[in-house]
């Protein structure tokens, strides 16, 4: 376990041939590249838990012996916390496990591990309190928070093109170009890179539209023209997202992982490249889910697109009833935070389901994401539960029934009738062939039979003929 030392750019313990660390490895079974490693000795192969200790103890004495504390009960709470929290964050990144993720440096993964853990153990207290007072405390965050939310008309308009509008008869679709649209291709080209299947990707953006039609009663923001669902969002934003972000795939999958120590290339050009190069994965595992290939793959599947779906209403559900703007930077702050750890936790959900015998327990961030969406969730039934009793229209709830029930039906098809029809058709051919071999078995056995006695009929007429 090593700190970020020259950089970050050398290469750590397991970057040496046998020494590297079994997350390193792909699970059994994956395909993957080879990679290749040059030894280098530099000071981010050693451990730097006792300066970060030293230099916490430091910051502590200051405080404590030469620092006059204010008379500002408010202020001396806020400080408290923020220090606990940055205490905790020293302690989880210089001693936590490292995952399955080493590049940029396991000290960054490590951070985000224990993010996950403050952001958790936030959520249950927000959980704990009252609605008015859990709303309330998010202006000790911000003093702009804890006031509801204006009323906002999200439909509006849907004209392509709008002949009463003389000067800009396209202004509806001008309007919808705001900041959002390079924010659904970003954050689409992330979730590509952390899902890797092309599938899955669809099938999460198309069944978030179904999802925003159906919701639409409760969440305001959900209503949008049927333009800006399938045009503007599945095909042109999400859609471009993910087809760059298959592309990448692409070519992080062909890439050569071949790791050299930063002064051991003698040119500037070289160094530059593996700077950049850094920030890159250290190998890498195409991910195949076949979810169609056993039952427990299925649902795993399943449950993957669940959660994906939860937490994206989740980033709607928590605005509106914690109150806070969609342009708030707490709300940019927790998709930062779900892009950092998401791909970890795919990764580890991904070698849990596909080698269960080596990674024997789901792994630790993989954990927390579920817990922490989990918790969002439950917020919201807490702080709001009129909006989201809402009755759905009739006609929609059909519509989800219908699908439901096709969606069981095929699973006990393809995994139990299905199964016990072609185990029944496999028996019924061996026996089959098995009762044909008999047969065959037994005319041969007649045959030679019936010519050993003729043989042996022969040979007596002649022992009779010879003692006449």
């Amino acid at each position: 376990m090593s700190f970020a030392g020259a950089g970050g750019l050398c290469l750590r313990n397991e970057d040496i041939p046998g020494t590297a660390h079994a997350s390193e490895f792909p699970p059994h079974g994956s395909p993957s590249c080879e990679v290749r490693h040059f030894l280098t000795l530099s000071l981010c192969r050693r451990a730097h838990t006792l300066t970060v200790l030293f230099i916490l103890t430091c910051a502590l004495v200051y405080v404590t012996l030469l620092e006059e504390t204010p008379q500002d009960t408010a202020y001396n709470t806020k400080r408290g916390i923020v220090a606990s929290i940055l205490v905790f964050l020293c302690f989880g990144v210089t001693q936590a496990k490292d995952g399955p993720f080493t590049r940029p440096h396991p000290a960054y993964w490590r951070f985000w591990l224990c993010v996950s853990v403050v952001y958790e153990l936030f959520l249950i207290f927000i959980l704990f309190q009252t609605v008015h007072d859990g709303r309330h405390f998010m202006k000790f965050i911000d003093p702009k928070l804890g006031v509801p939310l204006p009323e906002r008309d999200y439909g509006g308009n849907c004209l392509i093109y709008d002949p009463g509008n003389e000067t800009d008869p396209y202004h509806n679709i001008w309007d919808k170009m705001d900041g959002f649209v390079p924010a659904h291709f970003l954050g689409w080209y992330i979730k590509t890179l952390m899902i890797r299947d092309w599938w899955m990707c669809m099938i999460i953006s198309v069944m978030f539209e179904f999802l925003e039609y159906s919701l639409e009663h409760q969440l305001p923001n959900f209503s949008e023209c049927w333009w800006d669902h399938w045009i503007m969002d599945v095909l042109v934003c999400n859609g471009l997202g993910i087809y760059c972000g298959m592309k990448t795939l692409g070519w992080l999958s062909m890439k050569p992982y071949q790791w050299q120590g930063l002064w051991n290339i003698p040119t500037y050009k070289g160094k530059i490249k593996r700077i950049a190069f850094q920030f890159t994965p250290y190998s890498w595992v195409n991910f195949e889910w076949k979810p169609a290939s056993n039952l427990r793959r299925w649902l795993a599947v399943c449950g993957i697109i669940f959660m994906f779906l939860l937490a994206e209403l989740n980033t709607f559900y928590l605005k509106f009833v914690l109150w806070m703007p969609p342009e708030h930077y707490l709300v940019l702050l927790r998709l930062v935070f779900f892009v950092n750890v998401g791909g970890v936790a795919m990764r580890e959900i991904y070698d849990f389901m596909d080698d269960p015998k080596f990674h024997k327990k789901l792994g630790q961030q993989a954990w927390l994401v579920a817990a922490i969406t989990v918790t969002e969730f439950l917020i919201v039934v807490k702080y709001d539960p009129h909006t989201i009793t809402l009755p759905i229209p009739f006609f929609i709830t059909q519509c989800w029934i219908l699908g439901i029930v096709l969606l069981l039906t095929w699973t006990l098809w393809r995994f139990f009738i299905r199964d016990i029809t072609l185990r029944y058709k496999e028996t019924r051919r061996r026996k089959q062939e098995g009762s044909g071999e008999h047969d065959r078995v037994l005319g041969n056995g007649s045959t030679a039979t019936g010519s050993g006695r003729s043989k042996l009929n022969g040979s007596s007429d002649s022992t009779r003929n010879r003692k006449s």
